[in-house]
């Protein structure tokens, strides 16, 4: 049987799961692997979370909907939120099922591996064809880019590729 720490840690974590992030809200930090560590001392809940980009704009609204989620746990009297750059966000950490959420959302996700000639094979979240080419390396964000789909003839988005060996 779990104890009440366990627990309170584990209701900790599902309310994670109920943050999504701002730009993109079929998705929620923990499946874009920002959740880097999670603590609880005496009912204080301390949460470290690793930014997709420098400087992104959400940064301050995503801090202030995990505190409001992590509020609402029963038995978390205080929340505190610090995001750290150590070790560096990268893409291979989004989950297999942040990865579906994103194609559910219109965004290719990012390649899985790094591939050292840097050449990708993003797939179209529409149609799944690799017929795609990129249309513009700047996306709505600086971690998303605009790519086309020569088969369905749709734009979409992709999710940039962030490895720590590239």
């Amino acid at each position: 049987m779990p104890s009440n720490l366990e627990q309170l840690h584990q209701d900790v974590l599902n309310a994670l799961e109920t943050v999504k992030d701002p730009e993109i809200d079929s998705v929620s930090v923990g499946d874009l692997g920002m959740i880097e560590d999670v603590s609880i001392v005496d009912n204080k809940a301390f949460i470290k979370v690793l930014p997709t980009f420098m400087g992104c704009p959400a940064l301050e609204i995503i801090q202030q909907n995990i505190e409001k989620a992590v509020g609402n746990v029963e038995g978390i009297d205080e929340t505190t939120v610090e995001f750290i750059h150590h070790p560096p966000w990268t893409s291979d950490r989004v989950s297999k099922e942040g990865r579906e959420r994103l194609k559910e959302f219109g965004i290719a996700p990012p390649p899985e591996k790094w591939n050292p000639d840097g050449k990708y094979e993003i797939e179209c979240p529409y149609c799944t064809s690799l017929y795609t080419t990129v249309d513009n390396i700047f996306g709505p964000t600086a971690c998303r880019s605009i790519l086309y789909c020569k088969s369905c003839k749709n734009p979409f988005e992709a999710m940039k590729p962030v490895f720590t060996d590239m």
